[in-house]
């Protein structure tokens, strides 16, 4: 074999060499390519659910020394003042019925409001805020749901029929967190609801008006001094006015006056705004800033300042604005 045979020969094989290898390199990345792309779809789950952990961070970090799954609650050291927001909130629930009242029952203290309910009934949020135990309770809460919000509360959630949420998970202000029920100690279909801080049961007549299906107002001022007062004082103007409405002011101001006719030296009232001053909108879908100061004569712009939005803030059905 002379030496251009030779060449040519070496030349072919290495081409063929080549041609085999770029096919088997092609076959390859072909069979790869489901299983990458199914990777990277894992990957973006876990990269967006990890990057809204990190974004919303965990709610009411100040007032809550850890972060656990373990307890349903747990009493820690209360604030001698603390104002909760209530302007971005959702009904739990569209009964209007309280069969069972915060306070003294059988003997022992409820610490919620029990309120009337049908299984398979849809239950909500009442704010925005991150799923702290999915859990149940045989002699107890039956299957319940804790959650923590950003404005400082803990709700609970008890005797549901089936929960619709996970722990950890991120929810928002109406998002469906479960069904009601009758499980755990339950004699008939009900949701038993309870607001916390810092483990502390709370009156939730103080905040939500399930006859209007509206909270009392746009904030509430937990104060230690007077709390004890105007938790009972809640509960019986409820009562006294056939499971109704009443102005948190007037729980307030009557709350204030007991405590000073019994020798207290709490004196200074900081009191809610009444209604006759400050007067808000429930925004619907679809509702629009414009629409809403139309609505009521008065321009964006004193929206805006009223509720502190920006130009560039949204609203959210649910939300109260402030229109006066």
């Amino acid at each position: 074999m002379d030496f251009k045979k030779i060449v040519k020969t070496l030349a072919l094989t290495a081409f063929f060499t080549l041609c085999g290898g770029h096919v088997a390199a092609q076959d390859l990345l072909a069979s790869q390519a489901p299983v990458d792309k199914k990777m990277k779809t894992v990957d973006t789950l876990t990269f967006n659910q990890l990057l809204e952990r990190e974004y919303s961070g965990l709610p009411a970090e100040e007032l809550y020394a850890d972060w656990n799954n373990v307890y349903a609650h747990r009493a820690t050291q209360l604030p001698d003042q603390y104002r909760i927001d209530l302007r971005d909130f959702s009904m739990p629930t569209p009964s209007r019925v309280i069969t069972s009242n915060f306070g003294p029952r059988w003997g022992r203290q409820h610490k919620g409001l029990d309120i009337k309910v049908y299984t398979g009934d849809t239950i909500r949020a009442a704010f925005s805020g991150m799923v702290r135990m999915v859990k149940f309770e045989a002699k107890g809460y039956g299957k319940y749901i804790v959650i923590r919000h950003d404005n400082g509360l803990e709700t609970i959630y008890g005797h549901l029929s089936k929960q619709l949420v996970k722990e950890n998970q991120v929810v928002k202000a109406g998002d469906v967190i479960g069904l009601g029920g009758s499980t755990g100690r339950s004699n008939g279909s009900h949701l038993h609801f309870e607001t916390r801080l810092c483990g502390v049961a709370l009156n939730p007549a103080l905040m939500f008006d399930f006859r209007a299906q509206d909270v009392t107002g746009d904030f509430y001022v937990y104060r230690k001094k007077s709390y004890e007062r105007e938790a009972a004082e809640a509960t019986r103007l409820r009562g006294v006015q056939g499971n109704g409405s009443y102005n948190p002011a007037d729980v307030h101001s009557t709350a204030v006056a007991q405590n000073s006719s019994n020798g207290s030296s709490e004196r200074k009232q900081t009191t809610y705004a009444s209604s006759a001053s400050r007067k808000v909108h429930k925004v619907k879908s679809g509702e629009t800033l414009y629409r809403i100061a139309t609505k009521y004569g008065v321009s964006v712009e004193q929206l805006r300042k009223l509720n502190g939005l920006k130009k560039d803030s949204s609203i959210r059905p649910g939300q109260l604005i402030r229109y006066s």
